[in-house]
């Protein structure tokens, strides 16, 4: 199993960006997906998460940022719009089981991650 991201850069305030999670060693229907960040001297927190029929945010991102998947390229995206100052951080994807939602936020539910990836809001 292995979830690489990529996508993360450095963007101005209201500024826009994807991020990219491939995945392999694992068909993305069976399980969830999480987005995670975490700042500096922050703890790690959830962004987003997806599976089959399901679509969950934070409030803090919520209708500035959309998840998706592409079954056929293995690989969640990350959509961020109207990006923050404190969206700035590094951003993980994780994969954990199908989970209900009031369990999707608990990084202790996901048993895989990936490197990171760094975004920076900053003027």
């Amino acid at each position: 199993v292995q979830l690489v991201e990529s996508g993360g850069g450095l963007v101005q305030p209201g500024g826009s960006l994807r991020l990219s999670c491939a995945a392999s060693g694992f068909a993305l229907d069976d399980y969830g997906i999480g987005w995670f960040r975490q700042a500096p001297g922050k703890e790690r927190e959830g962004v987003s998460y997806i599976n089959v029929g399901r679509k969950l945010y934070a409030n803090s991102v919520k209708d500035r940022f959309t998840i998706s998947r592409d079954n056929a390229k293995n690989t969640v995206y990350l959509q961020m719009n109207s990006l923050k100052l404190e969206d700035t951080a590094v951003y993980y994807c994780a994969r954990a089981p199908r989970l209900p939602s009031g369990l999707w936020r608990a990084p202790p539910y996901y048993t895989y991650w990936g490197q990171g990836t760094l975004v920076t809001v900053s003027s």
